[in-house]
């Protein structure tokens, strides 16, 4: 396997966890990791004063950035195939560039204010809801190896792409993939008679399970399984699993249609405590040319 996974840096705790996530992934993939840094000279521009000179202070920063990246992916996997390069323009623009060169996008989550915690960074979501390769979410601190990859299903042909990055993904780490179907039984205050019989609907959401994996379970022999049908809120279901990786689809809806992220990717990338792959459907692209499947929740 080969390829490339672009990581996005500005320097920041997030953005470090950011490029050693990726360094590993590119090991596991057999893949260039190229870094880059947006050179964002916009919010030091003032009418009539030139930003850049003989010494351009904010280019010598951005190399900076880029050679505390380099250093950090060279420390966590010296064997990686390590470029880097300066693109200026405004992050979200580049990114969202970069990502039509890549196999795979990472980036550090960036909150604002004094919900650092529960909100994410403008830019992070806009490269979450348009990049066309899978965007990796990491946030900062320490994590703890669970030897699981969790995903999330439904009964449409829009999870496929996800499925694939996930059965992928589970497969180059040896981890057990855990397939997330969350239903709630709906709201009937005012139907009490209709009655859901909690059994068959398990049966039956686990059988479409078994139809919706199949053809990537031929593909990916290897990889455990487990069904994980969760009567529940999605996004509560997603991200109330441990696990090493939660993969979801994109399913933005309306008049904005890819500029937007589905309520259940948005509050996952909220939420959720560890890495998060957001798998758009126009990433089968990827997922054909490499001969595996991308999996989409």
């Amino acid at each position: 396997m080969s390829g490339v996974v672009i990581v996005g840096v500005d320097g920041s705790a997030p953005a470090t966890a950011a490029v050693e996530w990726a360094a590993g992934d590119a090991l596991r993939k057999d893949a260039e990791l190229r870094i880059v840094h947006a050179l964002d000279r916009y919010p030091y521009a003032i009418a009539g004063v030139a930003v850049a000179g003989p010494e351009d202070v904010l280019s010598r920063a951005a190399e900076q950035v880029l050679e505390a990246a380099e250093a950090v992916a060279r420390s966590r996997q010296p064997t990686v195939r390590v470029a880097s390069e300066v693109v200026e323009g405004a992050p979200a623009v580049v990114l969202q560039e970069q990502a039509r060169q890549a196999d795979e996008l990472v980036i550090g989550d960036r909150g604002l204010g004094g919900f650092t915690r529960a909100l994410l960074g403008s830019v992070t979501m806009k490269v979450a809801g348009q990049a066309p390769c899978p965007v990796v979410v990491v946030r900062d601190g320490p994590r703890e190896r669970i030897g699981e990859i969790a995903v999330g299903i439904d009964d449409s042909d829009s999870c496929e792409p996800a499925l694939a990055y996930a059965f992928e993904q589970a497969g180059l780490r040896g981890a057990t993939l855990r397939l997330i179907h969350a239903w709630q039984v709906p709201v009937h205050a005012f139907a009490p008679e209709i009655f859901f019989d909690a059994d068959e609907i398990h049966t039956t959401l686990h059988e479409m399970l078994r139809r919706r994996i199949a053809p990537w379970e031929a593909r990916h022999p290897g990889v455990k399984l487990v069904e994980d049908v969760q009567n529940a809120h999605p996004v509560d279901a997603l991200t109330g699993t441990a696990c090493d990786l939660v993969v979801v689809g994109s399913h933005g809806r309306g008049a904005l249609g890819s500029l937007l992220l589905g309520s259940v990717s948005r509050g996952v990338l909220h939420h959720a405590r560890g890495p998060v792959a957001v798998v758009r459907g126009d990433a089968r692209r990827h997922a054909d040319e490499q001969g595996a499947g991308v999996t989409v929740a």
